[in-house]
């Protein structure tokens, strides 16, 4: 099976195959060529000398080692360059936390360090990390790794991620009874909070979405609200403790995204109008946390377990699917960039929905026998 986007593949011989472009002057174009291994690591090994020594004739002499806390520093600069400061910060955090102490001694040359990717399957192996957390810093330091060998044409290792300890948790979700009371909690008062709990139940919007919505996103004559920015809490200078609010652009390109409003739902909105651009927070974004505590409130009136604020998103997702929504239509006025993405991860059917859907069989049943009569 093929490597994605490494263009390795296992053969029906059993050997891995690794194709790599080289420049033909004599047909003046790129051509294929393929280099074959015992295994996935040795053909992805013996690419990486192959590239070298056709773009360099010299690269069968012995190369200048290149440590791994150069290259990490050198691929974490071009992030924030290239990146959102966000998502700097994230990758920036993984090595810091998780990277640098493990590996900072490694060397990365024409012969990879045979210890590199023990290490690293150690670090992923150790008890209180999250599956989240191991896929991050694997991601991390393949995404390292693959800079240090485009930029130094040094070999690297395969790192392979440790099978999961446990089954992913799943969401804990709100039944119907809960979303009743919930729902009247929200409608109960006119303030903030509580239309940013109810606009989130009929939009899926996310909480940094919320919290940076302004007024001339809202087009009143066409019923819509438009996603055109988030707002995060960003660490400052490397300092955990230290944080400022950040307005950024969303997510990704899908997560801008122009949304349909319910009349009721504009009309609650309406009444919180005030000559300030931040529909939420006034003269400045609101800050995620304020509102995160303000929907701990709302539950806690509701009478309804704590849950993050996130899992309105899912709740939202869940009902349309439940209603008939269109799944395609769904996950673009959730922002998603694949519809996948929105069924297995954020539809999540109730007790009740599967008992009535299993009680349709009845009268299927009963037709059948019907027929056959």
């Amino acid at each position: 099976m093929a490597r994605h986007g490494e263009n390795i593949r296992k053969r029906k011989d059993g050997r891995w195959e690794a194709r790599y472009q080289v420049f033909d002057a004599d047909k003046d174009r790129k051509i294929y060529r393929s280099v074959y291994g015992s295994s996935y690591t040795a053909a992805k090994e013996k690419r990486s000398a192959a590239i070298q020594k056709t773009e360099n004739p010299a690269a069968s002499m012995p190369c200048m080692a290149v440590p791994f806390s150069q290259a990490a520093e050198e691929w974490l600069q071009q992030i924030a360059d290239k990146r959102k400061r966000s998502t700097y910060m994230k990758y920036r955090n993984i090595y810091k936390i998780h990277l640098e102490g493990t590996l900072e001694s490694c060397l990365l040359s024409g012969t990879p360090e045979r210890g590199l990717s023990d290490k690293i399957y150690d670090h992923l192996s150790k008890e209180g990390l999250s599956e989240s957390i191991r896929k991050s810093i694997c991601c991390t330091a393949k995404q390292i790794l693959a800079f240090a060998e485009e930029k130094y044409r040094v070999c690297v290792p395969a790192i392979k991620l440790p099978e999961p300890r446990n089954p992913p948790k799943r969401q804990k979700t709100f039944s119907r009874l809960e979303q009743s009371r919930l729902l009247a909690a929200a409608l109960s008062g006119p303030d903030k909070h509580r239309t940013a709990v109810l606009l989130c139940l009929y939009t899926g919007m996310r909480l940094g979405e919320l919290c940076a919505l302004k007024w001339t996103d809202i087009d009143c004559e066409n019923r819509t609200v438009t996603v055109n920015r988030t707002v995060q809490r960003l660490a400052v200078g490397g300092q955990a403790s230290k944080t400022v609010l950040m307005e950024t652009n969303p997510k990704s390109d899908s997560s801008r995204r122009t949304i349909p409003l319910t009349p009721p739902v504009l009309e609650r909105l309406l009444n919180l109008k005030e000559d300030k651009p931040y529909v939420f927070g006034g003269e400045k974004p609101q800050d995620p946390r304020t509102l995160q505590y303000g929907f701990k409130r709302l539950l806690k009136e509701a009478q309804v377990e704590e849950r993050n604020f996130h899992i309105l998103r899912h709740a939202f997702a869940t009902n349309c699917i439940e209603n008939g929504m269109d799944a395609k239509a769904l996950s673009e006025i959730l922002g998603h960039s694949d519809v996948k993405i929105t069924l297995n991860r954020y539809v999540h059917p109730t007790m009740d929905t599967k008992r009535e859907q299993i009680g349709m069989l009845s009268d299927f049943y009963g037709q059948i026998c019907g027929q056959a009569a």
